[in-house]
C-alpha cells in the first residue's frame, strides 16, 4: 500500500520464508504497524526494512506457534518508535543507570585515504592489533599512514594480516565487483525451498525424523538454542528466540571474552558459558549440548568451525534433526565468503555510507546498525519457519544468512527516506531486570502477538557464569 512501504520487503522477505513450511495460514497482511514515522532518519529506506525484518519474525513466531497446536494468533502488531528504540538497543542499556560499555573504539572509523576513504575497525584487542601491524605503525600515526595509501591497498593490507577494514565505494562500484555480484545474487536466506522444489545454496540432509513438540505458553516454548554467536547479529537472533520462550545457551571462547557492552546487551534471556572447542573435553561437552539441542545458531566466518566437527555433513550424522542457522558479514559466495566483517565495514563497502554522507564528501553512517539488527530478526524468522518445516517432514535443515545480503534488501527499496527526526526518546518502551551487578534498564522485546507480549527471562546473567549444561 502506498502508506504503507514496509510492506514491499516485508512480502519480499516472507514470501522466501514462508515456502519453508506451506499452509501455515500466516500472511504479512496480519501485521499492523502503529506509531510516527521519522524515528530512524535516513536518505534510505531505514525504516521500512526494520519493520520488515521484525515483522518477519513475529510472523514466523505465529505461524510456528500455531503449527504446534496452540491458538491463531491473529493480530500481530509493531510500534515505530518500539522498533527505533529496539534497533539501538545496545545504545539505550543501563547498569545501575549508567551505560553499560563503550560503543566504537578510536580505531574503528573511517579514514582519508590518498584516493578516497576507507573504514577500519579496532572494536577487539586482536583486530586492533592486527590494523596497527598491517600499517606498521603506532596507535597515534594510523592517520598518517592511511593518508599516504590507496584505500584499496590500505584493505588488502589489513585484510590480509587478519584485520577488518574495507574501501568506502560507491553502490555502482561495489555490484561491479566480483564480490557485490556474489551477495546479489544470493536469496536472502540461502537453504529456503523455492517455487521449483529445489534448495537454494546450503541445503538439507534427509533422514532425521520430524520433531514434533505440543505448543507451550509462548511460540517457542521447549525449544532448545546452541547459541554460538556474538557482537549484535547472532545475539539479537537468539535473545529474541528466548524473548519468545525458548531456552537458550550461549558460549563464548575464553580466550577472546566479549565486549561489555555487547557481553550485557546480547545475553538479555539467556545463559552464559565458557567453552573451549578445540580441547578434549571442551569438544566432548559441545557435542553432548548438540545432542540435547533443537537449533544451533552461529556467528563464525564460513567453515570457520569445520575444524571442530560442525560441517554440515558431520553435523546431519552426529546429530540429526538439528535446525542450524549461520551469518556472517558476506556470506559463503564470492571471493569474501571467507573475510572478516561488521555492519559498519559492509555498509561501507557496499555504498550505504556514500549514499548516507551528510555533505557529498565524507562518508556518512545509518542511524541505527540496521544490518545487525535486521539480520538478527531474519535469522530469529529462519530458525522459527525451519523449525516449522522440520517438525513437518523432518530432515536436518541449514539456514544461512550475511549482513550484505540484508543490505542488498535495503538499497534495493524504493528511496525518498526522510532526514529529519521525530524524536528518538525510548523512555515508553524500556523495562527493568535484576542483575548481579543492579538494576538493569533495556528495550523491551519487539512486538504483539494477540495479547501476548514477548518478554525477557529476568534476572540478567553474568557473563561466563553459567555451566555448559542444559536445565
Amino acid at each position: 500500500m502506498a502508506d504503507e512501504p514496509w510492506r514491499q520487503p516485508l512480502d519480499e522477505t516472507w514470501a522466501g520464508l514462508d515456502r519453508e513450511a506451506p499452509g501455515s495460514r500466516v500472511w504479512s497482511g496480519a501485521l499492523t504497524v502503529t506509531g510516527d514515522t521519522g524515528r530512524l532518519p535516513s536518505r534510505l529506506p531505514v525504516e521500512d526494512v526494520a519493520i520488515a525484518c521484525a515483522g518477519a519474525a513475529l510472523l514466523a513466531a505465529a505461524a510456528l506457534h500455531a503449527g504446534r497446536g496452540g491458538p491463531m494468533l491473529r493480530t500481530l502488531r509493531l510500534d515505530r518508535g518500539h522498533v527505533a528504540a529496539a534497533f539501538r538497543s545496545e545504545a539505550w542499556l543501563r547498569v545501575n543507570g549508567e551505560p553499560a560499555g563503550a560503543g566504537f573504539a578510536p580505531l574503528s572509523r573511517f579514514w582519508r585515504a590518498a584516493d578516497g576513504w576507507v573504514r577500519t575497525h579496532g572494536n577487539y584487542p586482536w583486530h586492533r592489533d592486527a590494523l596497527l601491524r598491517a600499517l606498521g605503525t603506532p596507535e597515534d600515526r594510523v592517520a598518517a599512514a592511511i593518508a599516504g595509501r590507496g584505500a584499496r591497498e590500505v584493505e588488502d593490507l589489513v585484510t590480509g594480516a587478519g584485520g577488518v577494514a574495507a574501501a568506502v565505494r560507491t553502490e555502482a562500484g561495489w555490484w561491479a565487483e566480483p564480490a557485490g555480484q556474489a551477495v546479489a545474487a544470493a536469496p536472502l536466506v540461502e537453504g529456503c525451498l523455492q517455487r521449483d522444489g529445489t534448495w537454494d545454496g546450503v541445503f538439507s540432509f534427509e533422514g532425521a525424523p520430524p520433531r514434533r513438540r505440543a505448543a507451550g505458553v509462548r511460540p517457542a516454548s521447549g525449544i532448545r538454542v546452541l547459541d554460538l554467536t556474538r557482537v549484535i547479529a547472532g545475539p539479537v537472533a537468539t535473545r529474541y528466540l528466548a524473548a519468545l520462550g525458548a531456552d537458550v545457551l550461549r558460549l563464548d571462547p575464553p580466550q577472546r571474552p566479549e565486549l561489555p557492552i555487547h557481553a550485557r546487551d546480547g545475553l538479555l534471556g539467556k545463559r552464559s558459558a565458557l567453552l573451549d572447542f578445540g580441547t578434549s573435553p571442551g569438544s566432548a561437552r559441545l557435542h553432548e549440548l548438540l545432542s540435547g539441542a533443537d537449533v544451533v545458531v552461529h556467528g563464525y566466518r564460513p567453515h570457520a568451525l569445520d575444524r571442530f566437527g560442525l560441517t554440515p555433513d558431520a553435523l546431519a550424522e552426529r546429530h540429526p534433526g538439528l535446525v542450524v542457522v549461520s551469518l556472517s558479514a558476506w556470506g559463503s559466495r564470492g571471493p569474501w565468503g571467507g573475510r572478516r566483517g561488521f555492519d559498519s565495514i559492509v555498509q561501507a563497502a557496499c555504498g550505504i555510507a556514500v549514499a548516507e554522507s551528510p555533505d557529498g564528501e565524507r562518508p556518512g553512517a545509518l542511524p541505527c546498525q540496521l544490518l545487525d539488527h535486521g539480520t538478527g530478526y531474519l535469522c530469529a524468522a529462519a530458525v522459527l519457519r525451519a523449525l516449522a518445516a522440520q517438525a513437518t517432514r523432518g530432515g536436518t535443515l541449514f539456514r544461512e544468512l550475511s549482513l550484505a545480503r540484508t543490505g542488498h534488501l535495503l538499497l534495493s527499496q524504493p528511496r525518498g527516506g526522510s532526514v529529519t527526526a521525530a524524536g528518538t526518546d525510548p523512555g515508553a518502551w524500556l523495562t527493568t531486570i535484576g542483575s548481579a551487578e543492579g538494576p538493569v534498564a533495556v528495550v523491551r522485546p519487539l512486538g504483539r502477538l494477540d495479547g501476548l507480549e514477548p518478554a525477557w527471562p529476568s534476572p540478567l546473567t553474568r557473563y561466563g557464569s553459567d555451566p555448559a549444561v542444559w536445565r
